[in-house]
């Protein structure tokens, strides 16, 4: 009922010890509280919350536009419905260093398990599309510096999540990885990877967790999760993919709504209003309350 049993640290610590275990974690996004408990139910093993979908939720492309109000909002109310560890995408960290760090404070006290900060310039425009900029190396530390510094929990984890291998190749992504895991990263996002071999690449030069992005339409092939793990990947991410889906299915049931003026054809591709319930667990509020729920969903 209500809100996820495990607190923040519990989850946090929980989920470095995995980490370390070296094997591969899937982490699908969420695109609301919701899709983010079915993710726990169907046994993934932690909840990505994306920035794109974040901005898409506010129908606005993911060029940096939205807030740390707007974010940590947002994370917490997907990480507070879930016992799995969420990671949230904290784009550049909302300003300079300072900046960094109150937004890794803040994550910290939305519940969060971890998020990444990225070396685009501000504001950052998506991971995958072309004419990207990255700032300097300097800068680059600084924040992942300022996001180490900040934490007071020291199993949160900084990711540092580095779109130089679009810019200036693999050879600059490796370096500029290096140096971000000796400012204090936990872990690296090397965006953009093409092939197996760079995911390989990037394993072989670093002694931290690395995390492969799976987002569909994008710079990278969609390998599968044996090939990631046969590479040394330790987290990947579908970040978009449910909400891509379930905008699709919305689309074409708008069609349907167009063609034929009722959407009777489509019963089967909804969840049913029994499964709804059960999710949300609505039995356990009957038994707090036994107002509330006093009825029977026939399936």
């Amino acid at each position: 009922m209500l809100y996820a049993q495990t607190p923040a640290h519990e989850k946090r610590r929980a989920f470095r010890e995995r980490l370390d275990s070296g094997e591969l974690l899937r982490f699908p996004g969420a695109f609301n509280p919701l899709s983010a408990r079915l993710i726990e139910r169907k046994g993934f093993d932690g909840v990505y919350i994306s920035g794109a979908v974040l901005s898409a939720d506010l129908g606005l492309p993911d060029i940096g536009l939205t807030t740390l109000t707007e974010v940590a909002g947002r994370a917490q109310q997907i990480a507070r419905m879930t016992e799995l560890p969420a990671i949230v995408d904290a784009d550049t960290g909302f300003g300079e260093p300072m900046n960094v760090a109150r937004t890794i404070q803040t994550l910290e006290d939305a519940g969060l398990a971890g998020a990444h900060i990225e070396d685009q310039i501000n504001p950052k425009r998506c991971g995958h599309l072309d004419g990207k900029a990255v700032v300097d190396e300097s800068t680059a530390i600084k924040r992942i510096r300022a996001a180490a510094d900040a934490r007071r929990d020291p199993n949160f984890l900084i990711m540092a999540r580095t779109d130089i291998r679009a810019v200036d190749g693999l050879d600059a992504a490796v370096d500029r990885a290096k140096a971000l895991v000796d400012a204090g990263a936990d872990a690296i996002f090397p965006e953009a990877m093409r092939t197996l071999d760079e995911f390989a690449a990037m394993r072989a030069a670093l002694d931290v967790p690395i995390l492969a992005n799976m987002t569909e339409f994008g710079k990278s092939d969609l390998f599968s999760t044996q090939q990631l793990a046969d590479v040394g990947v330790n987290i990947v991410i579908w970040p978009v993919s449910m909400l891509r889906i379930a905008m699709g299915a919305t689309e074409r049931a708008l069609d349907e709504l167009n063609r034929v003026g009722h959407l009777t054809g489509k019963l089967g591709e909804m969840q049913h209003r029994a499964d709804l319930y059960e999710l949300v667990d609505y039995e356990a509020y009957s038994r707090f309350d036994t107002n509330v729920y006093t009825f029977e969903v026939e399936r």
